[in-house]
């Protein structure tokens, strides 16, 4: 009788663990989806052809969240694993650097004149909301210094986004409105400013406060100024120098150009001249000759810029 009721309990305890067995769920992770990052929108051709300088790109990556995939509320227990190809910061530098080619930038120049682009990806990614679909959103941040690593076009955001409906499992749908929204971001980007810093202004108030520095790259340096210096009698010595109070532009030494009558064609090359502080500099002309009283006249620049000639006839005194 013992050993018959222990089988029955045996048999209830193997039942029992069985029952158990069969309520157990086997779950199994779903699969990595794919985000297939492409540039789906083609930059107006050639619109930029015609520069007077290069540029370069650097891109960089400063997201702080570089997860895709950041909002889904299509399932409460788990986030999907996204796989996106190529990787976000590849497929950044490559486009951005197609497209600035198809709009006509000269990339990779002169390393000596290119100016340099900065484009800082600050947000790259994907949501799907019940109700709302798929959404998409992407922010550059785009910086332009020129030749001399002065910073001329500071930090823009750039931002595009897109939106489609949709089933949550498509992520095929979900990598086109990514793609959408980085198209729309490149094309927020202001490339006739950018473009602006890369040509020669036609006239110095155009490019009001950008400075001389040697190099011929700034409208001020290309303005040719008439000089006209004569005295009676002829042949006298004539020298100049700088007279400024805009710390930008240093004081100079007289130097001799030549003697009366004196008639040339040049360019400006006073380092840190601007047009705005041009009305703060002056030219300071020195008449002599040996018997004469030494005569000295001072011409504004900002007046000798917008007139494109200095001009001007000593009338030498005798010493006594």
């Amino acid at each position: 009788m013992k050993k018959f009721l222990n089988c029955i309990l045996l048999a209830t305890m193997v039942l029992s663990v069985s029952s158990c067995s069969s309520f157990k769920k086997t779950t199994t992770p779903p699969a990595p989806k794919n985000i297939n990052l492409a540039l789906v929108k083609d930059a107006q051709a050639n619109k930029y052809i015609n520069l007077d300088y290069g540029i370069r790109l650097s891109v960089k990556d400063s997201r702080s969240n570089t997860r895709v995939l950041q909002r889904y509320d299509a399932s409460a227990s788990y986030l999907p694993q996204v796989t996106v190809t190529p990787d976000v910061y590849s497929f950044v530098s490559e486009s951005t650097r197609r497209y600035m080619r198809t709009l006509g930038f000269n990339l990779d120049a002169d390393v000596a004149t290119d100016y340099m682009m900065t484009v800082s990806i600050k947000e790259y990614n994907l949501g799907y909301l019940s109700g709302i679909g798929w959404s998409g959103t992407v922010e550059l941040g785009i910086e332009v210094y020129d030749n001399h690593r002065q910073l001329v076009y500071p930090n823009v955001s750039a931002t595009g986004r897109a939106s489609s409906q949709g089933y949550s499992s498509d992520f095929a749908l979900a990598s086109r409105v990514m793609n959408m929204a980085y198209a729309n971001a490149l094309e927020d980007v202001d490339w006739d400013r950018i473009a602006f810093f890369l040509k020669k202004a036609s006239s110095p108030k155009l490019e009001a406060n950008k400075q001389v520095s040697g190099d011929g790259d700034t409208a001020l340096e290309s303005t040719v100024i008439r000089w006209y210096l004569d005295s009676t009698p002829k042949g006298a010595d004539v020298s100049m120098r700088i007279v400024s109070s805009t710390p930008e532009v240093k004081n100079t030494n007289q130097n001799y150009v030549g003697s009366t009558p004196y008639e040339t064609t040049e360019s400006f090359d006073v380092k840190g001249l601007t047009y705005n502080n041009s009305g703060n500099v002056q030219i300071e002309v020195t008449c002599e000759k040996a018997g004469y009283i030494t005569q000295k006249r001072r011409f504004n620049l900002r007046q000798a810029i917008d007139q494109k000639e200095i001009s001007t006839k000593f009338t030498l005194i005798k010493e006594e």
